[in-house]
C-alpha cells in the first residue's frame, strides 16, 4: 500500500472520530436543554449517531482496509 493511501485512510478515520464526537456533544447539549433549536428526541438521535460514528464505524473501516497477509 502506498504511503499516500495510508495517509488518506488515516485522515478519514480521524475525521470520522472527530465528527462523531461533535455530533455526540451537540446531542448532549440538546438533551440538556442548552440548545433550544431541536427537540430533546432529536438530541438523542444525534448523540446515538455520534457514538456509532465515533466508536463503531472507524474499526469497521480499518478492518476493511487492512492489507491481506502476505
Amino acid at each position: 500500500m502506498s504511503e499516500d493511501l495510508a495517509r488518506q485512510r488515516f485522515i478519514v478515520l480521524q475525521a470520522m472520530r472527530l465528527t462523531g464526537a461533535v455530533f455526540a456533544l451537540i446531542g448532549l447539549l440538546v438533551i440538556a436543554g442548552k440548545i433550544d433549536l431541536l427537540p430533546q428526541w432529536a438530541g438523542g438521535v444525534l448523540f446515538a449517531m455520534g457514538m456509532v460514528e465515533m466508536l463503531i464505524v472507524p474499526p469497521i473501516l480499518a478492518r476493511r482496509w487492512k492489507s491481506p497477509p502476505p
